[in-house]
């Protein structure tokens, strides 16, 4: 466990606040009533998540919580072990080609109304999936479904060896389409019905007892929203929750000090990163880009921001994945010197404490939001190191990254959090981030050799060759500079060890209410 460092003002005024914000929550939850549904003979599960959300359409937008929360399920899931492609909803498939593809379905599953899921039914919510997500339609590449029986027969537009991998997208979550109310009810196949959903705050959901894979030991789960990592410790530690997603980190130490928590963390494929808008005039200069990625001080935010929970990134890739690359031929150099030597190779000078070209000051426009608490500080700190080379930048605090920067092109950088293997494998991050028709290619992106290799992976079979593709597609990114990678963060889960059980830390983020998770009563 890492230690906070107690010589910082900051941090011990952090604790401070911390200590006796916890023994106020502590004396109001020591008279809080139990929660309908949580008496002593009934099993029950009170989860605090950090990203809220207002729709449960399970085809559409980026918070994924019908799968988070065990009510929907994709035909395939990750071994995040061997990171390999298991059997979810279909039971086997196969191809000869990569274009052509035969799934065979699981004959035993329902959905949580009693209905059998049938080819036909899998089949309408694909359609369904291609009809309402440009994102989806763009990353499964199909062509033609076809079912009989148990059975789906797909055509993908082009030889698409990876083409199964895709379906382990929550976005692509199996539904009964003849339920309509996909915003506010979506029914599934997983171990938990959603019983009530209050937008933005919470659902309340109840076992499926007819689930295919045996039912749940709980009876009822509560799977609440706040996007404040601190009052998400407060409320595990004064008992209002049992298990917290992404803790505030400043509290880490007093929460595993504390009696009957658990604190765990676990490396993740996921990348902080800082998306350069390359619509921008300023950030279409190379060296402007090289400027702000020396600036970004990498081992300094991860040892006073994360306190050790992570490790600093080079690229988008975690460097044990099998296609990360090395990076030995990495030039870029880093620190403020080297910002301002880039800056100077743009054309700027320092004048009069500003960074000016032709009379113009750099000034720029960096999202952030708070929904993961780190990349405001990270914001904060890129801030701060910039001024000192006379560069202003404007911090603009932002609830939705995703359909604000998809819709809006009035700002420079943004820190941004991504999944960057969560299929096992390159190709997700590489198409949806830097290929023109990515669904989260918020820098705008549009090289044509970058998009050559890319094409190229994603109609390659063999691992080698697909390694080498990732890897070069990798390493152009970086040399180009088309997003700056910070760090790779691990997540942390907290939570009552003397009440939850089976708990599991995902580590593609996707899998957390299962049939799995129990408690001790």
């Amino acid at each position: 466990m890492n230690i906070l460092n107690m010589k910082n003002p900051r941090k011990i005024l952090l604790t401070l606040i911390f200590t006796l914000s916890l023994s106020l929550l502590s004396a109001c939850g020591q008279a809080r009533t139990s929660e309908p549904g949580s008496s002593e003979d009934k099993k029950h599960i009170r989860f605090l998540y950090n990203f809220s959300t207002s729709s449960l359409d399970p085809h559409l937008g980026s918070s994924y919580v019908p799968l988070n929360a065990g009510i929907t399920e994709t035909l395939v899931k990750l071994d995040e072990e061997q990171l390999t492609v298991a059997p979810w909803l279909a039971q086997s498939w196969d191809s000869e080609d990569g274009q052509h593809w035969s799934i065979e379905l699981r004959p035993d599953v329902t959905f949580q109304n009693g209905k059998p899921m049938t080819a036909e039914a899998v089949k309408a919510s694909l359609d369904r999936a291609l009809k309402e997500s440009v994102a989806i339609k763009n990353a499964l590449k199909i062509d033609t479904i076809e079912a009989d029986g148990q059975k789906l027969s797909i055509k993908t537009v082009q030889p698409f060896p990876e083409f199964i991998s895709e379906l382990v997208h929550p976005n692509t979550s199996i539904i009964d389409v003849t339920e309509t109310d996909f915003v506010n009810r979506p029914v599934g196949t997983g171990p938990f019905q959603l019983k009530s959903f209050s937008p933005g705050s919470k659902l309340e959901l109840v076992r499926y007892d007819q689930y295919w894979d045996g039912a749940s030991p709980l009876d009822t789960v509560d799977f609440m929203f706040n996007e404040d990592a601190n009052a998400r410790s407060l409320a595990l530690q004064s008992g209002q929750v049992d298990i917290v997603y992404r803790p505030e980190v400043n509290g880490l130490e007093m929460l595993d000090q504390a009696k009957g928590i658990a604190v765990h963390s676990t490396a993740t494929f996921r990348v902080h990163q800082m998306t350069m808008n390359l619509e921008r005039s300023t950030m279409q200069d190379i060296d402007v880009r090289r400027a702000v990625d020396a600036l970004i001080n990498r081992e300094e935010i991860v040892a006073s921001i994360l306190l050790g929970y992570g490790e600093t990134a080079v690229g988008p890739f975690l460097p044990s994945l099998p296609f990360a690359p090395s990076y030995s031929s990495n030039s870029l150099e880093s620190g403020k010197d080297a910002a301002v030597h880039y800056l100077s190779q743009a054309g700027y000078t320092l004048q009069n404490g500003s960074m000016q070209k032709e009379g113009q000051p750099l000034e720029l426009t960096l999202l952030t939001y708070s929904a993961r608490a780190d990349l405001p500080l990270i914001a904060q700190v890129f801030q701060s190191d910039a001024k000192e080379i006379g560069i202003q930048v404007n911090i603009r605090q932002i609830d939705t990254p995703e359909e604000y920067m998809a819709s809006n092109r009035d700002w420079d950088i943004a820190t941004y959090s991504n999944l960057t293997a969560p299929r096992g494998d390159a190709g997700y991050y590489l198409n949806a981030t830097y290929h023109p028709t990515g669904a989260l290619n918020f820098s705008g992106t549009e090289d044509k050799a970058l998009t050559a290799l890319i094409d190229e992976l994603n109609v390659t079979v063999d691992t080698e060759k697909r390694a080498e593709l990732a890897e070069a597609a990798a390493n152009y990114v970086r040399d180009q500079v088309y997003n700056a990678f910070v760090l790779h963060p691990a997540t942390i889960v907290a939570y009552n060890e003397d009440k939850v059980m089976n708990w599991v830390t995902s580590k593609s983020e996707y899998y957390m209410i299962t049939n799995k998770l129990d408690v001790n009563l």
